[in-house]
């Protein structure tokens, strides 16, 4: 089938927008937590949900096809091969009737997961021609290929798009849980966290099981509240319904692991994703960040390399560069550099927003002045946390501190969505203040990143024990003069 790289020219349908979100979860969210974690996917219940001609016969079990056809419908990953043979399927249905708009849909969003579990980008415009086609035959009503559209626009890293067509989603199906899950995912990307919870609320009250275990996870994790996300996730994978849906769960809780400088957990949770799919290669990714943590930097090089061969992503490309820059290997470094720049052109031709990696790869390895023009932009379209953070580091390294250590305490204030517990995020804070000479400020931000992972990066890590070390202990005593002298106001700021 040919591909096309423009959007379908439809806009989103009106309805009712999902209002603002309570600062913590309600008691109907949490209920719907622990009832997602209680149980698993239960196959009988799925089959509710599928339509009539995509049930398994009950003489016998579902094939490839069928089974991804019951992971969709739950929420839950398909293995690659069932993905495979349900787009095999898919497209040879269409050859026979082109003017199925249910199968169009469908295709396009198997599309879309085929090309986030494969980082092949070129799969998004195959998905985008498959809604297209859906929404060119129903135009009106048509909320599958809405949903697909959502989900295309969170795969490509197009967090504003995401919001869009999962807005239009919900409005056209309130009730209809799939559109929440991008919409999760969208809200964070442009800094909306309460409207990530509101989402993440409304999909608790549709369903149950993996959608739900992720998104609260991730909303968990964003908040500060990693230990409780964690917790979620294990309890979760121990009743996953299948090996995939498993594997996602547990490569999830490896990444906490990871971030709160437990890599020996991590690697636990990584190689129990691994072996229960061998085609998880974020679970590969995994070990060998948490193999580079433990100081097993030639097990980690084989895991990076394995997993780069099952997903060229640029970040994967970017972690191994700077492990091997760490390990001076420089040339090997930059053959990897190399590979992530051309990574990430091919799927900007398909439609993939890479700025964040891009702009973190050229402040630290490349031009600065050209990040921080890259990640304005990006700040500008979705400004999220990470967007604040990258932005601020690039500022840095291009001699704008002054500018940079605004973004950077927004990046790590509660008020504005900066509750994400990150080692590396705390010791861009540290090191920019400790330029501007705030040195009470940098100790404490360069301490408080070590104390959370004291192996957040192989290059930088290192770096921060350095500057701690150079900051020395705080002064003995405390200030000189704690309380204004008697009959002075205090000045207002």
């Amino acid at each position: 089938m040919e591909t096309s790289t423009r959007s379908p020219e439809t806009e989103p349908p009106e309805g009712d927008v999902v209002p603002g979100a309570p600062r913590r979860p309600s008691p109907a969210l949490k209920r719907a937590v622990l009832a997602s974690v209680a149980g698993c996917v239960v196959l009988g219940g799925v089959l509710v949900l599928l339509p009539k001609d995509d049930a398994p016969k009950s003489s016998a079990l579902p094939g490839p096809a069928g089974r991804a056809v019951i992971a969709a419908a739950a929420g839950a990953p398909a293995s690659l091969p069932d993905l495979t043979a349900l787009i095999v399927r898919h497209e040879a249905e269409l050859r026979k009737n082109p003017r199925d708009d249910r199968t169009w849909a469908a295709l396009g969003a198997a599309y879309v997961e085929r090309g986030t579990r494969t980082a092949d980008s070129a799969f998004y415009p195959k998905a985008e021609q498959a809604l297209g086609s859906s929404l060119k035959v129903r135009p009106r009503g048509n909320v599958a290929a809405v949903d697909g559209l959502a989900a295309l626009a969170a795969a490509r890293g197009d967090w504003p798009g995401a919001k869009k067509w999962g807005e239009a989603a919900t409005k056209l199906a309130p009730n209809r849980w799939p559109a929440y899950s991008a919409l999760i995912d969208a809200y964070q990307g442009v800094g909306d966290y309460k409207a990530a919870e509101k989402a993440l609320e409304k999909l608790a009250g549709l369903t149950s099981g993996t959608p739900v275990t992720l998104g609260t996870a991730t909303v968990y994790r964003d908040k500060g509240w990693r230990e409780d996300a964690a917790a979620l996730l294990t309890d979760a994978a121990a009743r996953a319904g299948t090996p995939t849906e498993q594997a996602a769960l547990l490569q999830r809780a490896g990444e906490l692991a990871w971030e709160r400088g437990e890599p020996a957990d991590a690697l636990r949770h990584f190689e129990a994703a691994s072996a229960a799919d061998p085609d998880f290669p974020a679970a590969l990714a995994g070990q060998a960040r948490a193999l580079a943590s433990l100081g097993r930097t030639s097990e980690a090089l084989r895991a990076y390399q394995r997993a780069i061969a099952k997903r060229p992503a640029p970040e994967y490309a970017l972690e191994l560069g700077e492990l091997y820059e760490s390990l001076h290997l420089g040339g090997a470094a930059r053959a990897q550099y190399a590979m992530l720049r051309a990574r990430a052109a091919a799927q900007g031709a398909h439609g993939v927003d890479d700025a964040l990696v891009l702009g973190r790869f050229e402040a630290d390895h490349g031009d600065p002045e050209a990040a921080v023009e890259r990640l304005r932009a990006e700040w500008k379209r979705a400004p999220g946390v990470q967007a604040a953070d990258a932005l601020g580091w690039a500022l840095h390294r291009a001699g704008e501190d002054d500018e940079a250590i605004g973004l950077l305490r927004r990046a790590t204030d509660r008020q504005k969505g900066g509750s994400l517990r990150s080692g590396l995020i705390m010791y861009h804070r540290g090191a920019v203040e400790r330029e501007l000479g705030l040195y009470g400020a940098a100790r404490r931000h360069i301490g408080e990143a070590l104390r959370i992972n004291p192996t957040f990066s192989p290059l930088l890590a290192p770096r921060a024990q350095q500057d701690l070390a150079a900051l020395g202990d705080p002064p003995t005593g405390g200030p000189e003069q704690m309380w204004a002298p008697r009959g002075t106001a205090p000045q207002r700021r």
